[in-house]
C-alpha cells in the first residue's frame, strides 16, 4: 500500500521540491575547506591558496546553509577578477550560477550559466544547471498559476454563496 503511495505522491513531491540534480555538501566539508585555507594562507604558494579557496568557494556555495550559500557567492564576485585563466574564470561562474540557483536568484544564475556556454558551449555540468534553472522558472510559473487560479475560485465561490444566501 506505502508502494503504491508513493508511486502516486512521489512525482508530486519531486515536482514541488525541484528535481535538480546538483550536489550539496555538509558543514563539516565547509569546515574542513575553512581549514584548509586557514593552513594555506600560512605557508603555500599562490596558487596553492588559490586551489584551496576554490575548493571552500565550491563548498559553500553547495552548502544548505543560506548564509554558506552567499558567503561563497561574495567569495566568488571579489575573486572574479583576479582569474589567472579562462578555465578558472569559467569556474567560477559556473560557482557563482550555482550560488545564485541555491538562493532563489534563478535569472542572474541564468545569465551567468549563458556566460558559460559562450565559453565552453559543451560543456554538461552549465548545460545540466541551464536545464535545472529553466525547470524551476517553469515550475514557479505552474505554482503561480495554481495559486491564482486557486485563489479565483475561492472568490467565485465566496460570491457564489452569498447571492444563494440573499435569495
Amino acid at each position: 500500500m506505502e508502494a503504491k503511495i508513493n508511486q502516486f505522491f512521489g512525482p508530486i513531491v519531486t515536482f514541488i521540491n525541484g528535481g535538480d540534480q546538483l550536489p550539496w555538501c555538509s558543514s563539516d566539508i565547509v569546515v574542513g575547506c575553512e581549514k584548509e585555507v586557514a593552513d594555506a594562507t600560512t605557508g603555500a604558494s599562490d596558487e596553492g591558496k588559490n586551489e584551496s579557496i576554490m575548493r571552500l568557494s565550491w563548498a559553500l556555495v553547495h552548502s544548505k546553509q543560506p548564509r554558506d550559500v552567499q558567503r561563497g557567492i561574495a567569495m566568488l564576485q571579489a575573486s572574479l577578477a583576479n582569474s589567472s585563466s579562462p578555465l578558472q574564470h569559467r569556474e567560477k561562474l559556473y560557482l557563482l550560477a550555482v550560488g545564485f540557483y541555491r538562493s532563489g536568484e534563478y535569472s542572474r544564475s541564468r545569465e551567468l550559466t549563458d556566460q558559460c556556454l559562450e565559453i565552453a558551449p559543451d560543456w554538461r555540468q552549465a548545460l545540466s544547471l541551464k536545464k535545472a534553472i529553466e525547470d524551476r522558472i517553469t515550475k514557479d510559473g505552474v505554482i503561480g498559476i495554481g495559486i491564482t487560479l486557486i485563489t479565483i475560485g475561492l472568490i467565485a465561490g465566496g460570491i457564489v454563496a452569498s447571492l444563494v444566501r440573499r435569495k
